[in-house]
């Protein structure tokens, strides 16, 4: 059986280190104790060359059986002050042998190891401590040179975990010190941020308050939320009209809300807690004491806005919240002493006292005045209602004074209104057109204002009971009707038209014809064949059969002159006042 050589450098032939070299008997001069210090030298310095404690232990355990008749049963490692079995354990390695190295102090120690002879217990020492141990068992009893290697392996490997130790615990050290000084510095950041924080804080505190001692309102707030953001600013009411704006971007005109999305849009609002964006606005509510009077928003279509401005924009709405609770306060004192003051009005005062108490509202009783009544299908006639309606007279240019009654809203209004413009206003601001007004004629003088108002009541009765219910009717522009005052004469006028047409109606109801609507057209044209004929989509033959059947069944004569008019007001009333058909 031959031996390798060792390789030129002196160290362990090619192969796994630990694997044991077999000396050649043809003249191999070299000792087994100088293979054997050539293996501890590279086994050390493949110790030294790594930092893993496990793989340190590892190599001694795998070299032990170079040195001597030994073999490796077990190795531990102190982890946190406590033996822990390496990985790479012999098939010696039991419970009883944990149980004794884990009570050991640091000694070398006799241990026994079932199936095995002549085991210890090797303490693997260094300069920072008992760094674990080594069990080791041997076949024979080994030289004192056998004895003298091992002892050095273990020195080795102690020295060489020593090392890995130290380096472990520096790198450890090293961490512990990046870690408290990320800390440190991430404290730091945190202790700047809140000291620019509460500065912001600060200023946008003393800003407000600012603005509140001086008595600003609405756009000085909104103007000191856009120099502290510099954002565009503006605030919209409860139903998303424009109230202000502060800042570049303004749209021209200002879209008009739809109802249902800015409802739905609110709803989404309230069940969120702070600001929300919407789109490219962040939206805080304006919402004292959980009643929603409007929005203030932010234009922030890039999502530049972090959280001082949150901050600033929820700060500010609390403010405005403040203001508008109060000028609304303020509202509803003037409304209920305006209303007081109106209702002395229509039921009759004393001149002084009426132009006194309504220079106090900014109005002039001394120019011409008009009495207005407005009525609004799916609105009642209350505070709220009342607010809407002097805010639309006031849009379209018509100063009023308000009050409102069970079913409706009265002004008393500073010059003749517009012919559509309140109606249309009032369309836009209630989401709806089912509304009817009616105006009275002009008024010199308040002690004329009760007649006024009757007026303006019964051109209110004449729109109601016209086939186009809804819009304005003007007391000037009822020509005949003027003298048709509303309440009990309404059955008066039942019985005229009864008289009158009560016949034709019958025939109509019974025979599904339209001979009333033929008379009422007939008349509206002026008695022209040809025009009657068209406006009815009918032949002018069919036209002149219908009208011979009129006569008939009425028992009038057309050409009479008494007859013509009586049957035309009947037609009339019958089409405007008693709603037509049916």
């Amino acid at each position: 059986m031959h031996r390798r050589r060792p390789d030129r450098e002196g160290g362990l032939p090619p192969g796994r280190l630990g694997q044991h070299p077999t000396i050649s008997r043809r003249g191999s001069r070299r000792s087994l104790s100088t293979l054997a210090s050539h293996m501890l030298s590279a086994v050390s310095r493949a110790q030294f060359d790594t930092r893993d404690e496990s793989e340190i232990l590892r190599l001694a355990m795998d070299h032990v059986s170079a040195v001597g008749p030994y073999r490796a049963e077990a190795g531990y490692l102190t982890v946190h002050g406590h033996m822990v079995p390496s990985p790479q354990v012999g098939p010696g390695h039991t419970s009883a042998v944990d149980r004794t190295v884990r009570e050991l102090t640091g000694r070398d120690v006799p241990v026994t190891v079932p199936g095995r002879s002549r085991g210890r217990a090797l303490a693997l020492h260094g300069p920072g401590g008992l760094h674990g141990y080594l069990v080791v068992t041997s076949r024979s009893r080994p030289t004192e040179a056998q004895h003298v290697l091992l002892a050095m392996l273990v020195r080795l490997t102690a020295a060489a975990l020593s090392v890995a130790v130290a380096h472990r615990l520096q790198r450890e050290d090293a961490l512990e010190l990046h870690r408290l000084r990320r800390e440190r510095a991430a404290f730091q950041q945190r202790l700047i941020s809140l000291v620019v924080e509460l500065g912001y804080q600060r200023a946008v505190h003393e800003a407000l308050a600012e603005v509140a001692s001086s008595g600003g309102g609405e756009e000085a707030i909104t103007s000191a939320l856009h120099e502290l953001t510099g954002f565009p600013v503006l605030v919209e009411d409860r139903f998303g009209r424009l109230r202000s704006w502060t800042g570049p971007g303004r749209p021209d005109p200002y879209p008009e809300p739809d109802p249902a999305r800015h409802e739905e849009m609110l709803q989404t609002i309230a069940r969120r807690a702070g600001a929300v964006r919407i789109k490219d606005r962040l939206i805080s509510l304006v919402r004292p004491r959980g009643e929603v009077l409007g929005v203030l928003a932010l234009v922030d279509p890039r999502d530049d806005a972090d959280e001082y401005t949150v901050f600033a924009l929820e700060h500010a709405a609390t403010s405005l919240a403040v203001e508008l609770s109060h000028v609304r306060h303020l509202a509803e004192v003037e409304l209920r002493l305006c209303r007081e003051l109106v209702d002395d009005l229509l039921e009759g005062t004393d001149e002084a006292s009426a132009y006194a108490r309504s220079e106090a509202f900014g109005h002039d009783l001394h120019r011409i005045q008009y009495v207005v009544v407005v009525q609004w299908g799916n609105r009642a006639a209350d505070d709220a209602f009342a607010r809407t309606v002097g805010r639309a007279a006031s849009a379209v240019g018509m100063p009023s004074l308000v009050t409102r009654r069970s079913d409706h809203v009265v002004l008393v209004a500073e010059g003749r209104p517009h012919d559509h413009a309140l109606y249309e206003s009032l369309a836009r601001e209630t989401g709806t057109p089912d509304g009817m007004i009616g105006v009275s004629a002009r008024c010199d003088t308040p002690d004329g204002i009760p007649g006024r108002y009757q007026e303006a009541l019964r051109a209110l009765e004449v729109r109601r009971r016209s086939r186009s219910r809804y819009g304005t009717t003007f007391f000037d522009d009822l020509g005949l009707y003027r003298i048709l005052g509303p309440g009990n004469e309404h059955q008066e006028l039942e019985a005229f038209v009864r008289e009158w047409l009560g016949q034709l109606v019958d025939y109509d109801g019974r025979h599904r014809t339209a001979l009333v609507e033929t008379l009422s057209r007939y008349f509206d044209c002026g008695g022209n064949y040809a025009e009657t004929a068209e406006s009815l989509a009918i032949h002018r033959s069919t036209l002149r059969y219908r009208l011979q059947r009129i006569r008939e069944i009425s028992g009038h004569d057309l050409t009479d002159v008494e007859d013509r008019l009586n049957l035309q007001v009947a037609t009339r009333v019958w089409k405007i006042m008693l709603g037509g058909p049916g």
